[in-house]
């Protein structure tokens, strides 16, 4: 899956258009639910060398939050790395180059939907 493709997935699935909060971050996309206006998802494009990743290019990643209990395992798998600027704990940043599955991400994004909801 990539950004095009989970923007569109979002708005099918939940209704919701990304914002774009930060001016010096113009391309980075928050998804926030609509009665709580809590983050879901937050779609960035950034260095490849700051996931530990070979290379100076640019990598599109989203955060999602997740069960604690799961960031661990998750974190082992291809394309899914300790949050991004966020708590590591209870945060997940997943590739949006296809090297993880659409329906894990689409799982992932669930998740994160429910836990933020409340």
């Amino acid at each position: 899956m990539n950004k095009i493709d989970f923007k569109t997935y979002i708005a099918d699935t939940y209704g919701t258009e990304p914002d774009f909060p930060w001016e010096s971050n113009p391309t980075f996309a928050v998804y926030r639910h609509s009665h709580n206006r809590k983050w879901f998802a937050l779609v960035m494009d950034i260095p490849r060398s700051r996931l530990g990743l070979h290379g100076e290019s640019t990598i599109d990643i989203v955060n999602l939050k997740c069960d604690p209990v799961l960031t661990g395992s998750l974190r082992m798998e291809k394309g899914i790395f300790p949050a991004y600027h966020m708590n590591k704990d209870k945060w997940i940043s997943v590739a949006l180059d296809g090297s993880v599955d659409d329906e894990q991400i689409k799982m992932l994004l669930d998740m994160s939907y429910e836990l933020t909801f409340k």
